[in-house]
């Protein structure tokens, strides 16, 4: 981006929303953009994305200039980008695998690539089952999952999102930016990503906040919101720390200093507890704990839990008609062992409810099993 600027209306009525803004964003790169409601970071997502037309200087997108490019040529462009929104824009009528299909519309693959697909996609997402799910029989997270799979089946080169979590709850929300991640990073894209959501931010190799219309590299917009603010400090140089400190009122200044104050102390305790060294028995039984409860909430009486090639733990010896089990993945999305549950009280069958309750445990504990085996 080189001097791009943008208004709205004609006359009297015109709006300037963006001055003078330049940017560049290299392949590969996870970028974030932040700012108060009204800053135009949605403007400067539909200009990246060749859905809006550029007025004043240059937008230089996957090698080709969009300012001046005929409609034929935008087209093109659109192609090779995804896109992923506040609201999924999923179709009612079609169920999880179809959405994913209309986004290989433009490509014309036959129908048996299409539908491999779309079906490939979905798992890679984590909702395996769920194909023919309709949205309206969906949670909030399992449909922004399907609009990611949907923006990605086609292996775009840029991703453009627009707060693709300001729907969700924080669990919800977490685990769609990390799949985001993740699938972008096997697919070597390029991902832009305008947010209010500064529990987010740790996911970007870089984060520009855009206010009044005006890009910078920080500004105290990224103070708005309470929690994780160490995390967003993090990606911040001496000199904007100090541009920030400065830009604030004495009682904006204070409380940021308290919740900087509380993160800090819970920093400093985990510091602590790691530098003491917690003895080995203190992880198992943690473990050991958590894997018996999971088991408890969808009655389970045995189940065994794999860490790579070996057996963990074990619980009980029977086995029933069927098994349930959840993959076990890291921090970095890759699969490290497995919780599988062989038997149910009274010799009942799992159900589906038993198998989407594991799921809801598949993050949480796949944390806690990369901690307590480091």
């Amino acid at each position: 981006m080189r001097g791009v600027s943008h208004s709205y209306g004609q006359g009297a009525l015109r709006k300037q929303v963006l001055f003078n803004v330049s940017a560049d964003i290299h392949a590969g790169e996870i970028v974030i953009v932040v700012g108060p409601s009204g800053s135009g970071k949605t403007t400067l997502l539909t200009l990246a994305g060749a859905l809006r037309s550029v007025q004043e200087g240059g937008m230089h997108v996957l090698g080709r200039e969009l300012r001046g490019a005929r409609p034929n040529d935008l087209v093109d462009i659109r192609r090779e980008i995804g896109f992923i929104f506040q609201a999924h824009n999923l179709l009612g009528a079609l169920n999880a695998v179809e959405n994913v299909r209309t986004g290989l519309t433009p490509l014309r693959y036959n129908a048996r690539r299409t539908r491999l697909e779309s079906s490939a996609m979905l798992e890679a997402v984590g909702l395996a089952g769920r194909e023919r799910a309709l949205p309206s029989e969906l949670s909030g997270g399992q449909r922004q999952r399907v609009a990611i799979a949907r923006a990605l089946v086609r292996r775009p080169k840029l991703v453009l999102a627009d707060e693709p979590t300001a729907s969700l709850d924080s669990t919800s929300g977490r685990e769609v930016v990390e799949i985001l991640r993740q699938l972008a990073r096997g697919q070597g894209c390029t991902i832009l990503l305008v947010t209010h959501d500064n529990r987010i931010l740790d996911i970007a190799d870089r984060v520009l906040v855009l206010e009044d219309g005006k890009l910078g590299s920080f500004s105290p917009a990224l103070s708005a919101e309470a929690g994780h603010l160490l995390t967003a400090l993090s990606h911040v140089s001496s000199s904007d720390l100090h541009n920030l400190w400065s830009g604030l009122s004495e009682p904006d200044f204070l409380d940021l200093l308290h919740r900087l104050r509380a993160e800090v102390e819970q920093y400093l305790n985990v510091y602590e507890f790691s530098r003491r060294g917690a003895p080995q028995e203190f992880f198992d039984g943690l473990l050991e704990s958590v894997f018996h409860r999971i088991a408890k909430v969808i009655g389970a009486t045995s189940g065994v839990l794999r860490i790579g090639n070996a057996i963990k733990l074990e619980l009980g010896g029977g086995a029933g008609p069927q098994s349930v089990a959840f993959t076990i993945r890291d921090r970095e999305h890759q699969v490290v062992g497995q919780a599988e549950f062989t038997a149910k009280v009274d010799g009942a069958a799992f159900t589906q409810a038993d198998e989407r309750a594991l799921r809801d445990f598949e993050r949480p504990f796949g944390l806690l099993v990369e901690v307590c085996t480091h």
